[in-house]
């Protein structure tokens, strides 16, 4: 009997779609995308968000359409379906982290990012993981074990 694992995400890009050219004639599309989960806390009543953020990439050969990368631009919400996994790695700190990644099978453009400088602090909650610190999205790699 076949199985599936497949992940539906919807949420913002946090930074420009990066190529990485890859052994075999293969290309890594790379992007981070924050998933805001919006609630009300029934003590105060203020409002909460918690964001998560997923290293997404986007398999492509050689010679194969690269226009997508145009559109995986920061503030651009996108809806993916791909595989999830995750990824450990140690810091500089010593301590372990774990990431989450997606590999995506399908991609829909819902909203264009509106280019306005600032825009990424409507993309992050502030006392939370952001892309710019602790293994985010710079510290992003890929090899060949990872496909």
């Amino acid at each position: 009997m076949a199985t599936v694992f497949e992940t539906r995400l919807i949420g913002n890009i946090g930074k420009d779609a990066i190529v990485k050219p890859m052994e075999r004639g293969i290309f890594a599309i790379n992007f981070p995308v924050a998933h805001n989960k919006n609630w009300r806390d029934k003590k105060t009543g203020a409002s909460k968000t918690k964001t998560t953020w997923v290293n997404c990439t986007i398999w492509k050969r050689e010679g194969g359409n690269m226009r997508i990368v145009d559109f995986l631009t920061r503030g651009t919400m996108v809806e993916l379906v791909g595989t999830p996994y995750a990824k450990g790695y140690i810091t500089e700190d010593g301590s372990v982290r774990t990431e989450i990644r997606l590999n995506v099978s399908d991609t829909n453009i819902l909203r264009p990012a509106q280019r306005v400088e600032g825009d990424l602090d409507d993309l992050i909650d502030s006392d939370d993981f952001s892309v710019e610190n602790e293994g985010g999205f710079d510290d992003f790699n890929i090899s060949d074990e990872d496909f």
